[in-house]
């Protein structure tokens, strides 16, 4: 009896284990965290098409994390995209007038983010400026018809 006690608490040990690792992976992977927000300031960039980029993907630098997306919001006067970027605020007047903003994908299939790459501009952006130069998400449906059709075509 008391052997079956003793198995019976190793086995519950071992699903709490298993658990807790599934939680602890699921927040890494989400991007959810516990910590307290830093200081960050806030950046624009207005993009054609934004593929499946969502709130809280990543921003990042050299494929370092700087920030996050906040908001995703029609823009009524142009019709694209307007999406809001948080960056850490070591940043904040350190990127050129002419940063561009890229909507990449992590893989071939994989979560898309968005790249920041500085120019050389030597007039800095400021907390609630837009990044004038971006480049929208390439959509995989879409290549996969303008080829299809191109072989129909020819």
């Amino acid at each position: 009896m008391k052997r079956s006690k003793t198995m019976e608490l190793g086995v519950g040990l071992f699903m709490l284990a298993g658990i807790l690792g599934l939680l602890f992976l699921g927040l890494r992977v989400s991007g959810l965290t516990f910590t307290a927000p830093s200081d960050t300031f806030q950046l624009e960039a207005n993009f054609a098409n934004i593929g499946s980029l969502k709130p809280r993907a990543r921003v990042t630098m050299s494929g370092v994390t700087v920030g996050r997306v906040t908001a995703i919001e029609l823009d009524t006067e142009w019709y694209d995209a307007r999406v809001i970027l948080e960056l850490d605020a070591e940043l904040e007047g350190q990127l050129p007038r002419d940063t561009t903003a890229s909507i990449l994908t992590a893989g071939l299939l994989g979560e898309q983010y968005i790249g920041l790459s500085v120019g050389g501009d030597p007039e800095m952006l400021a907390a609630g400026d837009t990044i004038r130069d971006t480049q929208s998400a390439i959509v995989l449906e879409e290549l996969i018809q303008q080829f299809v059709s191109n072989m129909v075509n020819d």
